[in-house]
């Protein structure tokens, strides 16, 4: 094989990986994967298809070894095929926000009032959580916060927060994050602690943007308690 040649094979290569993405569906895929293994059925419903176009989508994927696959009795699970990929996920979404004006608007929309945001560095915003001064809540499914989730973090989804609003402190401002800047649970999670009077701002970052930084995070993998012991050992 000559130069040339060998050259137009290495691009082309590369090139299945951004054919591969070059989806919005495939994309949102890629995000709601980076919270943990799901079913074609889950996703289907998170993203408003039918179930035939999510498995189209998700053999895409599949093909350029960004997602894989196990059997589970008769449900397909996918889950990414490395946490390379989230971080491929967060660095493609970080690019277009630094360069599309578009996608600056469109994110200034889902940000109503900027001042709800957690306007702190991550490290300050771990050591507060760390302290006890905050109260990280992660808003999304249980499922995904058993996955990973931030340390110190508890899990209260979106759908729960109206009735164990007796489990949130007063005297104490609450984080809330869920998947990342374009997920909308935290921002619903806010108007419910605001309605009640508690005081609350938002993360807009999710574990693949905490990963990508190279924070830690908490998994159950193995007993939380040691989970924990884990992380802190970490930090």
């Amino acid at each position: 094989m000559d130069k040339r040649t060998l050259k137009d094979l290495l691009f082309e290569q590369v090139a299945r990986i951004g054919k591969a993405v070059a989806s919005p569906k495939r994309l949102e895929l890629l995000e709601l994967l980076a919270q943990g293994e799901k079913s074609v059925e889950v996703l289907t419903r998170e993203l408003g298809t039918d179930i035939k176009l999510t498995s189209a989508h998700l053999k895409t994927l599949k093909d350029a070894q960004l997602v894989s696959v196990r059997r589970e009795g008769k449900y397909m699970v996918y889950r990414l095929s490395g946490p390379d990929v989230a971080s491929l996920w967060v660095l493609l979404r970080s690019v277009a926000e630094e360069h599309l004006l578009e996608l600056q608007g469109a994110l200034a929309q889902m940000v109503s009032d900027p001042a709800q945001l957690a306007h702190v560095d991550r490290h300050t915003l771990l050591d507060q959580a760390r302290r006890g001064e905050i109260v990280m809540l992660d808003v999304r499914p249980e499922t995904e916060f058993t996955t990973a989730h931030l340390p110190f973090a508890r899990s209260m989804p979106v759908a729960d927060i109206e009735r164990r609003l007796g489990e949130l402190p007063r005297d104490k401002t609450i984080v809330a994050y869920c998947r990342g800047p374009f997920c909308v649970f935290a921002d619903e999670a806010l108007a419910i602690l605001h309605r009640h009077g508690l005081q609350a701002r938002k993360l807009q970052d999710g574990v693949s943007e905490w990963a990508a930084a190279g924070l830690p995070l908490t998994t159950h993998a193995t007993h939380a308690t040691h989970a924990t012991c884990a992380t802190r050992a970490a930090l």
